[in-house]
């Protein structure tokens, strides 16, 4: 696909966001798709701390930048992206901890990485329009499905079933030469029971950083057949994404000179000139297969079974000068009667991976009682290799050798019942209990572990009146190491799982003009895998366990109607994130920091939207976001501090009701960085031990660098709906 998309598509009337009450069938319809995930989702009393988005709160920012930026204003939730404009490598903390921590479901299949237990949205381009609703749990919450979440968990259902036929083609074009293309389509429900439905999207930027670009392109498709008792889906849904990469960062002296700058791909020709390699790239596609029944028997049950397969290949390319032969086992040559054992080569660093889920839940509803057991299974096979490419001092029949070439296994099968029991009017108790068991081979890392854990979870929610409410919970999470921590582990100490008990004591306000959540919490944790502020060779966080530490805080999140036409929907979250008995090399020998503040965790982040709507179908929006000051480390150096940041987005929307062709427009504009702060979100931190001044002292030299994000620019985009 390049630049604009030209599509047949099935055009009809559909149901607008602002339309009349849905017929009665829809309904049933959205009964069905949400029990997609019901294993994993909350209600409203239930005594786990959330927040809810709805397909219409995302589609007025919805200009081509990633999920976690759309997500950005959520309570305690931080985000950053390399290219520095939400597009390409983009990533959220939420309390203080990273993607790895973060349980990601869709459709209650789990997304997350099963090797690193991240999340890349990268290979997800546009995904947000696809995307019915969010719920984003803070905490342990459920994790029924998936790994423990040891921040929180993030739980997504795609579009669900449409009464009526509709279609859409939507533009977008902004700064850094930024533009999106799509195109969706539904046929709207056919003799009752079938529908069809569909996406293409094409984003393109360059960056603002120098040559961070991104060429990224995805896809989904949706058949369903639904009746009274019967929903079945299949979907297939992927991207394909080529970035350039930006994951070096810079320095503090290029952070005040030269903001932009990338080093990636630098090397010196033959004439000693600074050159970039262009293919210092990404370029990988993933490929997701998802198969849903879901099926009511009688009055009381309905159950579900759901499979997925994905497929994810694809490589990053790199420029190496002087690189040792006998690192890519090549043999030495003599050239011109001298031995020569070093090159400037081109190399492909490959993974080929395999996941299969299967999930299956039994969901009892009567009276007071609701009850969801079952269980999900999980396989996963991950191929890694390099390769040369292109060498300057070596013969061709060494090239495209592989050089390292390791497979990964790792199964993952747990077992879960949760329940929701009204007592009375006044009292609602919540139980949630999962068994995990995991096993990870790497001949490779040399590893094969196998953990077994119980993750218990036990709530209470008291309904002051029906305006009021609170809610007291417990819930453990255990979660086992990824491959990053197991292939930088300290080889003098032994390699932990983690975790975690969370308290979470809460409060609920819902009046006509105010709503108000409330909650404090008590995250303590045993070996938890802090980032010590290092970088791996391809740019991940490198972590430690850290022994005993805990997060206390409290969030406080509100929508006040001020006026009729005017809304605030103001957050704020304070901390303490410590790390108990720290300890760490430091001048050649392990020493105890003691008392130590847990790296990338702000002690205070707020946020606010201010939405005005002078007329109908007109929005104004004014998004700001402060985040404090923070530690790349776990030692307290100052060098390490990334200051804090005030940043302002101004959004603008408007559908336009028409009586021909269209059934509506909706125009949206979006400035970020109104007052052009020049802020970093993210970045790392480094030292070594010198010994080179003084043989007999070992002296610590401590490095950083950052990420700096965007200043002042904008999205502008049309949808044009049938």
């Amino acid at each position: 696909m390049k630049n604009l998309f030209s599509f047949l598509c099935i055009f009809a009337l559909s149901t607008s966001v602002f339309s009349q009450e849905k017929p009665k069938d829809s309904i049933v319809i959205q009964k069905l798709d949400e029990v997609l995930v019901n294993s994993v989702r909350v209600s409203a009393d239930t005594p786990v701390t959330h927040s809810n988005l709805s397909k219409e709160d995302l589609e007025k920012r919805n200009l081509g930048q990633d999920i976690p930026i759309l997500l950005n204003y959520l309570p305690n939730v931080v985000t950053t992206t390399d290219a520095g404009a939400g597009i390409g490598y983009t990533g959220m903390r939420v309390r203080g901890t990273d993607s790895r921590g973060v349980n990601v479901t869709i459709n209650g299949i789990p997304y997350n990485d099963a090797e690193s237990q991240g999340t890349y949205w990268v290979d997800l381009p546009d995904f947000s329009s696809s995307v019915e609703n969010i719920q984003l749990q803070r905490g342990v919450g459920t994790s029924t499905n998936g790994a423990g979440a040891f921040g929180a968990s993030l739980n997504i259902l795609t579009n669900v079933v449409q009464d009526s036929a509709s279609a859409e083609i939507a533009n977008s074009f902004g700064s850094f030469g930024t533009r999106k293309h799509n195109v969706k389509f539904s046929t709207g429900k056919l003799n009752d029971h079938f529908e069809f439905s569909g996406r293409l999207s094409k984003i393109k930027s360059d960056g603002y950083i120098d040559r961070a670009s991104s060429d990224l392109d995805s896809y989904f498709l949706q058949g369903t057949y639904i009746s009274e008792k019967t929903l079945i889906k299949a979907l297939v849904f992927g991207g394909h994404e080529v970035t350039y990469q930006s994951w070096n960062g810079i320095d503090r002296d290029k952070l005040n000179t030269d903001r932009t700058y990338n080093s990636a791909g630098q090397y010196t020709d033959l004439n000693g000139v600074t050159q970039y390699y262009d293919k210092e790239e990404d370029n990988y596609r993933q490929d997701h297969y998802q198969f849903h029944w879901t099926q009511k028997s009688g009055a009381n049950w309905t159950t579900t079974v759901g499979t997925n397969y994905t497929w994810g290949r694809g490589y990053y390319e790199q420029y190496k000068e002087d690189q040792d032969f006998v690192d890519y086992n090549l043999t030495d040559i003599i050239i011109g009667g001298e031995t020569v054992n070093t090159t400037d080569l081109i190399r492909r660093k490959w993974l080929d991976n395999d996941y299969f889920v299967l999930n299956a839940s039994a969901n009892y509803i009567k009276d007071n009682l609701d009850v969801v057991f079952g269980g999900s299974g999980a396989y996963y096979e991950g191929s890694h290799f390099g390769e040369i490419i292109w060498a300057r001092n070596t013969s061709d029949s060494e090239l495209r050798d592989r050089y390292y070439d390791n497979t990964s296994y790792k199964s993952d099968i747990n077992f879960f019942t949760k329940a929701n029991i009204k007592l009375n009017n006044k009292f609602l108790v919540y139980g949630d209990l999962q068994v995990r068991s995991i096993n990870y081979n790497s001949r490779f890392l040399n590893v094969d572990d196998s953990f077994t854990f119980f993750n218990p979870k036990v709530g209470l929610t008291f309904m002051i009146n029906d305006r009021n409410n609170i809610y007291a919970s417990f819930a453990r999470a255990n979660r086992e190491p990824n491959r990053g921590d197991y292939e930088n582990r300290d080889p003098n100490k032994k390699l932990e799982h983690q975790q975690l008990n969370d308290i979470e004591l809460g409060w609920r306000v819902k009046k006509e003009k105010v709503v108000i959540n409330t909650n404090i919490y008590y995250m303590a944790y045993k070996n938890q895998l802090v980032n010590t502020g290092e970088l791996d060779l391809v740019g991940a966080p490198i972590r430690t366990n850290s022994g005993k530490s805990f997060r206390l805080g409290v969030e406080i999140d509100a929508k006040i109607k001020v006026l009729k036409k005017l809304s605030v929907l103001p957050n704020i979250s304070v901390s303490l994130n410590k790390n108990k008995d720290y300890v760490a090399m430091w001048n050649g020998e392990y020493r105890n920091f003691g008392s130590t503040n847990i790296s990338y965790s702000p002690t205070f982040v707020a946020g606010n939207a201010i939405t005005f709507s002078p007329v109908k179908n007109l929005q104004l929006s004014l998004l700001s976001k402060f985040v404090g000051e923070q530690y790349m480390s776990n030692i307290d150096s100052d060098y390490s501090k990334l200051g804090s940041y005030f940043v302002n987005d101004f959004n603008v929307s408007y559908e336009l009701k028409t009586k021909k062709i269209f059934k509506s427009i909706l125009l949206t504009a979006l400035v970020n960085n109104i007052l052009n702060e020049k802020y970093v979100s993210n970045g790392y931190y480094y030292n070594y031990e010198d010994s080179w001044t003084n043989p007999l002292v070992s002296t610590t030299i401590e490095g950083v660098g950052f990420y700096p994000q965007a200043t002042t620019n904008f999205l502008i985009g049309a949808t044009l709906k049938f």
